[in-house]
C-alpha cells in the first residue's frame, strides 16, 4: 500500500496504519495514504532542537543567506517534476507557478536579507541607548536565535509555497523546522523535501517532515519553540488554546481564512481603466487556484449605482473561464483539492444563498474539458449578490473556500469602509481608484482591520503583483478573524524566530558583545593605518588619531567659491548679528572633506572604494583659525557578495570624530569603504615559482589526477607560453554567451576543482613529455615565465587568448596564473 513518507531523525520512515487516503483531484484516482501513526513525535521535536538547531545557530546570517540562495537555485533545476505532481492537486500551470516558483522566490528573497544583518550569528537591533551622563554606562538590544524548533502546521492549498515561505524565514533566523503539510497535498510537499534532503545543502536536522495528521504534535512543545498555523479559523482557535501552548507560553502565529474585500471606488465607472482592472482582478482572484487562496476576494463592494454594471461585466469575464484537466493549455481553472472540499464549498454556498442570490454559476451543472466532471472535484465559479449587506451578515461570516464571491452595494465611502470592517479582520483588501484622496481615506479607514491593502489604478497595473499575492518583504497576516498573526515581512519576519534581549554595560563591553563600536569605548590603536589592512584583519574599535590642521579664512572662501555655497555664515561676516555664529564659519561639508584629507591613506592598498556616507552630524561651529584633528575608528564590518569582475570584498563602516583645539567633539560621521579580502592563494611570481619547484622531485606523487611531476611542470610551461602570446592561433572553446561569466570566475577566491579536466585533451590522456628530465622542464618553465613578464612590460595594454577564458589582459592573466599554479602546486603537495 502506497504511503507518503515522513523525514524524521535523519531518515525516511512510514507511519503505521492507513490513516488518510489521498486522491487525484482531477481523476479521482488513489494516490497514497497519509499517516504519522506510530512515530515518536517528542523525539522528532528534540532532534530538531539539538541536532538541527545547534548547527544553524552557529552559522552567520551571511552563511544562512547563501545557504538559502544555493537551495533555491538547486530546487529551480528540479521544478519540472514538481509541476507534474502539482497537476494532481487540481492546479493549472499558472496555479502551480504561484505555489512552486513562488515558494522558491521566498528562498531567494530571504537569502537577500543577509545583506541587512551583521556578519555574525545574532542580530544587533536599533540604536545604542545612553544610560548615563558620562557615557560610560549604556544598553543595546540584541536578538539571538531561539533554542527550539519551528512547528509549521500548513494548509492544503499551497504545499510548496506554504512550507518555504515559513521555513526560509526560520532558517534565516537560525532555527530548525518541523513541517506538517495537510494530508490532501502532502505528496507534493514530500517530493520537494526529498530534493532538499538529497541536495545536502541544509544542515542535518534543519528540516523534518510529518506527512499526515499529527494530533499530538503540540503535546511536548516547549517555551523556546514557535508554532505557526495556516488553515481554518475554527481549527486555529482550538490549537491556540492547547494547554501546552498556554503553559509554556509558546509563540503561536495563526494565519486563518478571511473574508477579503475588494472595493470599486465611485470614480471607477464603466469605461475607465480602473473599472476594467477591477473586473479582471476579481475574476482572477475567484478562479486562480480554483479560489482556494486565503487572500482571494470573497466580498465585492461596489457603488450601488454600479452594481448591475459590475454583475454583467463580471459574468462576461467568468464566461471565459474554461474548466477541466489542468494540464491542458486551453483550461483556465482546474479542480478543487478533493471531493470533500467540493462538498464543503457547496454547503457554504447554500448557507450564503439563504439571504444572497446566486447570479452566476450552478452548483450542479458543469462542463469540463479533458476530464470527467463526476470523477474530479470540479465546480463552476459561483457569483452571489447580497443587496442588504448591513442587515444580512452571513456574507461577512461565512467563507466558501473555492471560486465563490459575493457582490454587495455601498452608498458612500464611509459605508464601504464599514462593510470592509464587518469581515472582523482580513488578510488583505484592495480598492480600484484613480483618485488619491479616495485612496487615502479608504486606506486610513480600513487599515485597522487588514494586514495589507492594495490601491490599484492605471499607473501601477502593469507592475502590480495583484490583490492576492503575499510578498516576502511585506507582512502577511491580519487581525481578528484572519488570526491576529504576522509572518514574512522581510527582517520583521526573521525576528519572530529570535529572542530580543536588552544588554547593559560599558561601551567597551558592548562593543565586544555587539561587534559594533560604541561611542566612548576604548580604542584599539592600530599598528599601521587601518586602510592598509585587508577586510579580515580589521576589527571594531581599531583606530588611529590623525595629525592636526588649522582652518584658514582662505579655506572657507575657496570652498564657497568651489561649491557655490555662499550661505551668509561663510561669506558675509556683517550678517552674523542675531545668529548662532560668532565669526566666519567653516562649511559643514568642508569640515567633512578636511577630515577625509586627514584620515585618508594615500597609497594603493586593500581599500577599493568609498562606498558612501551613512550619517553625519555637526555638533558645534568651527571658525577660521580653529585647529582640528580626527579620530578614525572601525565601527562595523559587513560581508557582501562580489559581482562581475570585482575582487571579493566587504564593507567597513568607519566612525569619524572631528575634534577641535580644545578636544571638544565638533562633528561625527559614519563613512563606508569597500575593502578587499585577503586572497587564499599563495603569491605567484618568478621567485616563488622557483622556490616551490625546489621542493619538487621525480619521486613527488600527485594527490589527484594522472600527471607526473614533469608532466605538471611542462603543462604550466605550455600554459605560460600561451599567456605571453608565443603560442599563436588559440581557439576559444567556451561559447560566446558564457564567456563573460567564465572570465568573471577569475576574480573570485574559489580554487579550481581538483579533477579539473584539460580542456584540449580527452579523458584519460596526458600531454606528451618534451624535455629530457624534470630539471630541464623546470628551467624552461622559469624561462617562459620571465618571457611572459617581459612581454607585458613592453606591451602593457596587450591581450592574449586562452582557450577557456578568451581574451585576457595582464591583470587577468595574473589572476588565472595564481589559481592555476596554486592548483598544481597543491596537487603535488608543494603548498
Amino acid at each position: 500500500m502506497s504511503k507518503t513518507g515522513n523525514y524524521i531523525n535523519g531518515q525516511w520512515v512510514e507511519g503505521t496504519g492507513e490513516h488518510t487516503p489521498v486522491y487525484d483531484a482531477v481523476t479521482g484516482e488513489f494516490i497514497a495514504h497519509s499517516t504519522t501513526d506510530g512515530l515518536d513525535i517528542p523525539a522528532v521535536l528534540q532532534y530538531g532542537r539539538t541536532i538541527g538547531g545547534e548547527k544553524l545557530r552557529k552559522m552567520t546570517f551571511q552563511e544562512r543567506g547563501n545557504m538559502l540562495k544555493k537551495l533555491a537555485l538547486y530546487l529551480t533545476k528540479k521544478k519540472n517534476a514538481f509541476y507534474e505532481l502539482s497537476y494532481r492537486t487540481g492546479a493549472t500551470k499558472i496555479d502551480s507557478w504561484i505555489d512552486i516558483e513562488g515558494g522558491f522566490g521566498n528562498l531567494f528573497a530571504n537569502a537577500s536579507l543577509r545583506k541587512l544583518f551583521p556578519n555574525q550569528p545574532y542580530h544587533v537591533e536599533g540604536d545604542p541607548i545612553d544610560l548615563s551622563r558620562g557615557g560610560r554606562f549604556m544598553a543595546h538590544h540584541i536578538m539571538v536565535p531561539k533554542r527550539g524548533v519551528a512547528v509549521h502546521i500548513n494548509a492544503f492549498n499551497f504545499p510548496v509555497w506554504g512550507m518555504l515561505e515559513k521555513c526560509a524565514v526560520n532558517w534565516m533566523a537560525g532555527m530548525p523546522a518541523v513541517v506538517l503539510p495537510a494530508p490532501q497535498t502532502a505528496y507534493l510537499a514530500e517530493a520537494v523535501v526529498k530534493e532538499i534532503i538529497n541536495s545536502g545543502i541544509l544542515p542535518e536536522g534543519a528540516l523534518q517532515l510529518l506527512s499526515g495528521l499529527t494530533k499530538n504534535i503540540l503535546d511536548t512543545v516547549e517555551s523556546q519553540d514557535v508554532v505557526t498555523f495556516t488553515g481554518s479559523a475554527s481549527t486555529g482557535r482550538l490549537l491556540k488554546v492547547h494547554p501546552r501552548i498556554i503553559q509554556e507560553a509558546v509563540p503561536f502565529t495563526m494565519e486563518a481564512d478571511s473574508l477579503n474585500a475588494s472595493v470599486l471606488a465611485e470614480d471607477a465607472v464603466p469605461g475607465t481603466p480602473e473599472f476594467n482592472l477591477f473586473i479582471k482582478e476579481v475574476r482572477n482572484e475567484m478562479t486562480v487556484k480554483c479560489g482556494q487562496k486565503c487572500t482571494a476576494i470573497r466580498r465585492i463592494i461596489v457603488p450601488e449605482k454600479l452594481i448591475e454594471d459590475v454583475q454583467i461585466a463580471l459574468g462576461k469575464q467568468l464566461d471565459k473561464i474554461t474548466i477541466g484537466d489542468p494540464r491542458l493549455k486551453e483550461v483556465r481553472m482546474g479542480a478543487l483539492v478533493s471531493k470533500e472540499q467540493r462538498s464543503e464549498v457547496k454547503n457554504r454556498v447554500e448557507e450564503l444563498a439563504k439571504t444572497a442570490q446566486i447570479v452566476y454559476g450552478d452548483l450542479d451543472k458543469i462542463e469540463t474539458i479533458g476530464a470527467d466532471a463526476e470523477k474530479g472535484a470540479f465546480i463552476k465559479p459561483i457569483l452571489l449578490r447580497e443587496d442588504h449587506p448591513l442587515k444580512n451578515t452571513a456574507v461577512h461570516e461565512t467563507e466558501a473556500f473555492g471560486p465563490v464571491s459575493t457582490i454587495m452595494p455601498y452608498k458612500n465611502l464611509d459605508e464601504a469602509i464599514e462593510l470592509s470592517h464587518m469581515g472582523k479582520g482580513s488578510l488583505v483588501s484592495s480598492i480600484a481608484t484613480f483618485d488619491d484622496k479616495i485612496a487615502k481615506e479608504y486606506v486610513v479607514g480600513a487599515a485597522s482591520h487588514h494586514g495589507r491593502i492594495l490601491v490599484l489604478n492605471r499607473e501601477n497595473a502593469k507592475q502590480s503583483t495583484g490583490h492576492g499575492s503575499p510578498l516576502p518583504n511585506l507582512v502577511h497576516g491580519g487581525p481578528g478573524r484572519a488570526g491576529g498573526g504576522e509572518e514574512m515581512g522581510g527582517m520583521r519576519g526573521v525576528k519572530h524566530y529570535m529572542q530580543r534581549c536588552a544588554v547593559q554595560g560599558s561601551p567597551t563591553t558592548l562593543t565586544e558583545v555587539t561587534g559594533i563600536y560604541q561611542a566612548n569605548a576604548k580604542y584599539k590603536e592600530a599598528e599601521k593605518h587601518p586602510f592598509a589592512y585587508h577586510w579580515e584583519d580589521i576589527e571594531p574599535g581599531m583606530s588611529i588619531k590623525t595629525h592636526k590642521r588649522t582652518i584658514t579664512d582662505s579655506d572657507i572662501i575657496n570652498f564657497a567659491n568651489l561649491t557655490w555655497d555662499h550661505f551668509y555664515a561663510h561669506t558675509d561676516i556683517t550678517s552674523l548679528k542675531g545668529s548662532i555664529f560668532e565669526k566666519r564659519t567653516a562649511h559643514g561639508y568642508f569640515i567633512l572633506a578636511a577630515a577625509a584629507g586627514l584620515f585618508v591613506y594615500p597609497n594603493k592598498g586593500p581599500v577599493a572604494a568609498n562606498y558612501g556616507l551613512e550619517e553625519c552630524r555637526f555638533l558645534r561651529p568651527l571658525y577660521h583659525n580653529d585647529t582640528v584633528y580626527v579620530r578614525l575608528t572601525c565601527k562595523q564590518k559587513i560581508d557582501r557578495d562580489s559581482r562581475g569582475k570585482e575582487l571579493p570584498s566587504g564593507i567597513v563602516k568607519w566612525f569619524v570624530e572631528v575634534f577641535d583645539h580644545e578636544n571638544e567633539l565638533a562633528a561625527i560621521a559614519t563613512i563606508l569603504t569597500m575593502v578587499q579580502k585577503k586572497t587564499p592563494f599563495a603569491k605567484i611570481n618568478r621567485n616563488t615559482i622557483q622556490e616551490y619547484l625546489g621542493k619538487l622531485s621525480e619521486e613527488s606523487k600527485a594527490n589527484w589526477g594522472m600527471m607526473t611531476s614533469q608532466h605538471m611542470v611542462e603543462h604550466l610551461e605550455s600554459f605560460i607560453r600561451i599567456a605571453s602570446g608565443e603560442t599563436k592561433n588559440v581557439k576559444v572553446i567556451t561559447p560566446e554567451e558564457y564567456l563573460e561569466k567564465t572570465q568573471e570566475s577569475l576574480y573570485n577566491h574559489k580554487s579550481m576543482p581538483k579533477e579539473y579536466p584539460h580542456p584540449l585533451l580527452k579523458k584519460g590522456e596526458v600531454e606528451d613529455l618534451r624535455y629530457a628530465d624534470l630539471n630541464e622542464a623546470k628551467t624552461k618553465l622559469l624561462e617562459a615565465y620571465g618571457e611572459f613578464e617581459a612581454y607585458f612590460k613592453e606591451n602593457p595594454e596587450a591581450t592574449t587568448t586562452d582557450a577557456v577564458f578568451g581574451e585576457l589582459d595582464k591583470f587577468e592573466w595574473d589572476l588565472l596564473n595564481t589559481k592555476h599554479f596554486n592548483h598544481h602546486f597543491e596537487q603535488f603537495g608543494l603548498i
